[in-house]
């Protein structure tokens, strides 16, 4: 298969980026997306040029660290994945795809594809805990009875990597699908109760803090977000925030 690859290459977060066009010639269709990326990067070395920064870890779908947008979709074309799941049999012999990093002033570029995104760090940070207290005879936590709805929503909620695609695919740059859904976890847990109040008004203040923009209900953060986060979390996090505002 031969593919036509247009990159966007930056030097760095200060410097001026442009989009980089490489021909490249004999990728086969069972190979991931990443490992096209491999190829390209050994051609380049081999030319004597620098090759393309881009993150990833795991290579499973777990960590969320490759985030690329390709042609104007948040991890690819295909549903449900992240970048290094995406194959390039997804992709016909002749095909230009465009490959460009996250777009968002809250998640500054460091180098080509790779950008900062310590912001989500903050956000979860500035709430997302649990404290308990030890001492004494504290119940343990799964003798506590939790409704099956209550739990499987926690749990779903908590899949999220906070890979950024939401933020990425948003008009608005908002994260609000990801704090919603860190917020959600604990919210729909009795374990999570303590904090509930200082936690929902602090994450969203720290998002607001980050640069991200406010959420209007599009939906793009739900139809690319690789764990299929839903949008009811978001609804969940501004009854949650207007309570903790009520009760001051």
């Amino acid at each position: 298969m031969k593919l036509t690859l247009k990159v966007w290459r930056q030097a760095g977060p200060e410097a001026k980026g442009k989009m980089v066009t490489y021909p490249i010639d004999g990728v086969d269709g069972d190979m991931s997306f990443l490992e096209m990326m491999d190829i390209l990067n050994e051609d380049l070395i081999a030319k004597g040029d620098e090759p393309v920064e881009f993150d990833h870890d795991c290579r499973e779908g777990i960590c969320g660290s490759c985030n690329m947008m390709i042609n104007g979709e948040p991890h690819g074309p295909q549903k449900l994945i992240t970048t290094c799941q995406l194959h390039m049999r997804k992709f016909n012999d002749g095909d230009t795809i465009t490959i460009e990093p996250w777009r968002a002033k809250a998640f500054p570029v460091i180098k080509d594809l790779i950008v900062d995104r310590s912001a989500f760090d903050r956000i979860q940070q500035a709430g997302g805990y649990v404290s308990v207290n030890t001492s004494g005879n504290t119940q343990d936590a799964n003798a506590i009875p939790i409704e099956k709805e209550n739990a499987d929503e926690a749990f779903w909620s908590a899949t999220c990597i906070g890979c950024g695609a939401c933020v990425a695919a948003c008009k608005n740059a908002s994260a609000m699908l990801f704090t919603s859904a860190k917020i959600s976890q604990y919210a729909l847990l009795p374990q999570g109760e303590v904090e509930a109040t200082q936690r929902v008004q602090n994450m969203v203040r720290q998002m607001d803090a980050e640069g991200f923009g406010n959420c209007t209900n599009t939906g793009a953060c739900m139809v690319e977000c690789p764990k299929g986060i839903k949008l009811e979390n978001i609804a969940r996090m501004n009854r949650e925030y207007l309570k903790a505002e009520t009760i001051g």
